[in-house]
């Protein structure tokens, strides 16, 4: 294993001592035990599957030069960085994009596979980025939208163009194409936009001067009659906490009828970690879906007056156990299946801005 010994910038965090974090309880959370832990592997970093630390950081730093995780999904354009690692003695700090859901989301991961592999003598501690640290982040996110009707976002952006033509930034890459006949840019990041990082992205898009969002990716369901990666979810309400947040819809509620999409109430939750079987209890009747990202970048389009909209695949259940959840989403059928439901986005998407009904979208 080889890691980056950690820096002034490390030496200082440890200083400030963060907040520890302790595991969640695994006997109580909405996925089984053995498919959590399986989850969790995929997740941590190797340097903590390798050998015993002292006491583990994890800090919002976008850093790349330190050990990058052999986890990675390589095989993939976008969302495919995981936290990096460097070490000082028999402490490890954990840097991840700046995020403050990211952050402690990725603690819980750490605290949790630690507390389900039996190694309960490592502190675990996060420290939560400032404000400045966060947007400085993002402010190197810099496009040419004048010609642009339409911002797409996300996950599965293969199903709408090729990889040709892709330019490069710090941890992104964008294009512009056309769907539907209309001019739109296509935008991925390297690493994760988790929770409270996507409704920075929203706003720094609207900044540049973005007027309409698509949010494509993955939400769990909430409905024990859906099966995973056989529907679509969209909306254009989030609860955020005990905020009901709305948004100018650019579906416009045209999806409602569609075959295969389910409009729904979307609750925003700052980790997997903390969908314990509690937590579903306390959640409305009405309440769909849920993912980390859809109530902050609604959010942040309604403050800053601009559409938003999302279409997700939703990719596990959370009130049922079925074959397919998030420890098994590389294996071939649900590839395959999330393939054809990223192509029927797709076409949903081309259909809303070319004009077209919903139900028989035009391909753009």
């Amino acid at each position: 294993m080889t890691l980056t010994r950690s820096d002034d910038h490390a030496r200082s965090t440890a200083r400030l001592g963060g907040v520890r974090v302790a595991s969640v309880d695994a006997s109580r959370h909405t996925m089984p035990a053995d498919r959590l832990l399986r989850y969790l592997e995929i997740k941590v970093h190797h340097a903590i599957q390798r050998r015993r630390w002292r006491r583990i950081d994890v800090v919002g730093a976008y850093d790349r030069s330190c050990a990058v995780s052999e986890l990675e999904k390589d095989d993939k354009q976008f969302n495919h960085e995981r936290p990096t690692a460097a070490h000082s003695g028999d402490s490890l700090e954990l840097r991840c994009f700046p995020g403050r859901d990211y952050v402690h989301h990725y603690g819980l991961v750490v605290a949790t596979y630690l507390e389900m592999t039996g190694t309960r003598d490592t502190e675990v501690r996060v420290h939560l980025p400032g404000e400045a640290t966060m947007r400085r982040a993002l402010e190197q996110l810099r496009l040419d939208l004048s010609v642009t009707e339409l911002v797409v976002v996300g996950w599965g952006l293969d199903a709408f163009t090729d990889r040709a033509g892709w330019v490069s930034g710090p941890g992104f890459a964008s294009k512009q194409d056309r769907l539907g006949g209309v001019p739109v840019t296509y935008l991925g990041f390297a690493h994760s936009i988790w929770g409270d990082v996507a409704g920075r992205v929203v706003q720094r898009l609207a900044e540049l001067g973005a007027t309409r969002v698509v949010y494509v990716g993955k939400v769990g369901g909430l409905d024990p009659a859906v099966e995973p990666n056989t529907t679509l979810a969209t909306g254009s309400r989030s609860l955020l906490g005990a905020e009901l947040v709305e948004w100018r819809d650019f579906f416009g509620g045209t999806l409602g009828d569609v075959d295969g999409v389910i409009e729904g109430l979307h609750v925003s939750s700052p980790s997997i970690l903390l969908e314990d079987v509690d937590w579903l209890a306390d959640q409305p009747r009405e309440a769909s879906f849920v993912d980390p990202e859809i109530g902050w970048m609604g959010r942040a389009a309604a403050d800053a007056d601009i559409e938003f909209g999302y279409l997700h695949v939703i990719s596990n259940n959370l009130a049922l156990p079925f074959d397919q959840d998030l420890s098994n989403e590389r294996g071939a059928d649900v590839v395959a299946r999330r393939r054809r439901l990223t192509g029927h986005i797709r076409e949903l998407v081309a259909a809303r801005l070319s004009g077209g009904s919903a139900a028989s979208p035009a391909l753009g």
